[in-house]
């Protein structure tokens, strides 16, 4: 087959990272595939795209220019011919509906998000149909799409977005005398409950609880950048720092002693399972799929979402026993490596493709 894998943007940290492992699924199964772009965005997920020697077309016109888009991804894709779509969120999943249902092109849609905006909830709902299969990056997603769309599980299928790797760089244990040195990757919105980690920061400060010296880095960027940094000065947080995006992200990870995702919604949360793979015990919010990887006690803590008090005190667990912190991240890693293993996720993505050409009745 030509799978047309339609994606929204380019931008860092999105769900563009991921493309190069899902796509080399396809490619292993000797289909050919080609990446659509509806919007560039900062671009940083691009050289992962060309590194792993993907086709990329992106479009020229800005997010807002729906009309011009559909039609450029409608040109685009004529001049390729595709057999399928397979879209990923909710603006390509549209498009793509839009031009699938026009040429006949069967899609395939990818959900990502555990949070949709009413508007397009019911979008969604009322062009359903228009895929021939779902698929969820995560048991959370994958469960809310049966419920809230109302598709069928025989047109449904989970497909946990992240691919561990085995030989990534593992994080040394903390050695006492040592700052305890905390992660975290993620756009700067909000969404990603960073300034909720503000907030919970200046609690740990005003309550005066005695905890061994830390520093947090927030690998990222995005536009509630300047909202942050100002609740930062505001409080005198001068144990958080924001040095802006990384490519690198497993040597970054490496050298820390563990994690901390605060995020407010998630689908998957990929940076998260990526850091417990390097090793890192995780203070995590209680949304997504942190919900069944993040073991309270055994691979990380757990705190309620948007709410600082609680991820206070979980920050508080976390620091108060810092020797226990690298046998936590052992655990955290024997988890992801097992349950997401290169293995599984081939294994998954080979079958997903099989059920898609049963109901379509495409071969290669």
């Amino acid at each position: 087959m030509r799978i047309a894998y339609i994606i929204n943007s380019l931008e860092g940290g999105g769900a563009s990272f991921p493309v190069p492992a899902i796509t080399s699924v396809f490619r292993q199964a000797g289909h050919e595939v080609s990446i659509f772009v509806l919007s560039r965005r900062d671009g940083l997920a691009l050289p992962r795209l060309e590194e792993a020697g993907l086709r990329v077309e992106i479009c020229p016109f800005t997010e807002t220019q729906h009309v011009r888009t559909l039609r450029w991804l409608n040109h685009a894709l004529t001049q390729w011919r595709p057999d399928l779509l397979w879209t990923s969120l909710i603006r390509s999943a549209l498009l793509g509906q839009i031009v699938g249902a026009r040429h006949r092109w069967p899609v395939v849609s990818w959900q990502h998000s555990a949070f949709l905006k009413p508007a397009n909830l019911r979008l969604l709902q009322s062009m359903r149909r228009l895929s021939c299969f779902w698929v969820g990056d995560s048991e959370f997603v994958t469960e809310l799409t049966h419920e809230r769309l109302g598709v069928p599980k025989d047109r449904l299928a989970c497909w946990p977005i992240f691919r561990a790797t085995p030989d990534a760089p593992h994080a040394h244990a903390w050695v006492r005398g040592e700052i305890i040195r905390i992660g975290s990757l993620g756009r700067l919105s909000r969404e990603k409950g960073y300034g909720d980690l503000c907030a919970a920061l200046a609690l740990i400060r005003k309550r005066g609880v005695e905890l061994p010296p830390y520093e947090i880095t927030v690998h990222g960027e995005g536009r509630h950048r300047t909202f942050i940094e100002d609740r930062c000065r505001a409080h005198g947080l001068d144990m958080i720092h924001f040095p802006g995006f990384v490519s690198d992200t497993h040597d970054f990870l490496a050298s820390q002693h563990m994690y901390v995702q605060p995020s407010r919604w998630e689908g998957f949360c990929i940076a998260m399972h990526e850091a417990m793979q390097a090793g890192l015990p995780v203070v995590g919010t209680t949304v997504g799929e942190m919900n069944y990887s993040i073991q309270e006690g055994r691979t990380g803590w757990c705190a309620a979402p948007y709410d600082p008090p609680s991820l206070a005190d979980a920050l508080i667990r976390a620091l108060s026993q810092p020797e226990q912190l690298h046998a936590m991240g052992q655990k955290a890693r024997e988890f992801v490596c097992t349950k997401f293993s290169p293995e599984a996720f081939t294994e998954t993505g080979m079958d997903i493709l099989q059920r898609v050409q049963a109901i379509t009745g495409l071969r290669r």
